[in-house]
């Protein structure tokens, strides 16, 4: 594919999200992706027929990374940053297996009448590592909305997810480690559960960096433990585990 067909702004370029070259995704210096939004979709563990969703979904990772695993039945992508929405509708243009993905450029807050309450089964969110109030000042708007809880504080987020989740559904999130009890907290107020737990480390010796949550909607307690996600073996190398979760992608 040739790049003029995606009108790419001097910050821009494509990173093809397979091997094959058939998910080109648009990043941006404002809108691209890391390690932890590729562990957040694995994380989910999407299957065949699902309907699932990703909120604040920036240029789209997470459901292009869905699409390249597995068949949902429904993708949804939300987003309130206008900057990023006209990113993503051209990077869907442009690919064959996205341009059904449905973007709604909206505040998560005000989902109500935009997806149908209770019908879907997994919801996904890489949230702002910090609240609202984190001394933030200094940034621009794209950053300190991907930073910080200036459109939705995390337990405004877990009732949104709630209100979109099917009985039994799945809310997944990551974040840094100081903040899983308030994870947890918001999540148990809002009808999400915790049912499952893992922390991601970059050697086995290290500390945690990381930790992945899903929330069950209505379900009773009971938190099982995963064992760590280490990105890195003893002496450096990139683990096995991170590999396959990394699969194959390119830099255009």
């Amino acid at each position: 594919m040739n790049e003029k067909n995606y009108d790419l702004l001097a910050d821009e370029h494509i990173e093809y999200i397979d091997a094959q070259g058939t998910l080109p995704l648009i990043v941006s210096a404002s809108h691209t992706f890391g390690t932890d939004a590729l562990l957040l979709a694995d994380f989910a563990t999407v299957h065949n027929g699902q309907k699932v969703c990703d909120f604040g979904t920036g240029c789209g990772i997470i459901p292009f990374y869905w699409l390249r695993e597995c068949s949902p039945k429904e993708v949804w992508a939300v987003e309130i940053q206008e900057k990023a929405c006209n990113q993503l509708t051209r990077s869907m243009q442009n690919c064959e297996k996205a341009k059904d993905i449905h973007l709604l450029h909206t505040d998560l807050r005000e989902l109500k009448g935009k997806i149908p309450a209770g019908s879907l089964d997994i919801v996904t969110m890489n949230p702002p590592y910090n609240a609202a109030d984190h001394g933030m000042a200094s940034l621009d708007d794209a950053k300190k909305t991907a930073r910080s809880e200036a459109a939705g504080t995390l337990e405004e987020i877990c009732f949104a997810a709630s209100y979109v989740l099917k009985f039994g559904g799945a809310f997944c999130i990551c974040l840094r480690p100081e903040r899983l009890s308030e994870a947890m907290i918001a999540m148990h107020n809002a009808a999400l559960e915790p049912k499952r737990l893992r922390f991601v480390h970059q050697k086995p010796t290290d500390a945690p960096w990381l930790f992945l949550l899903e929330g069950k909607r209505g379900r009773k307690p009971g938190l099982t433990i995963e064992k760590p996600l280490c990105l890195q073996t003893e002496s450096g190398e990139q683990s096995e585990e991170l590999l396959r979760i990394m699969g194959s992608y390119k830099k255009n």
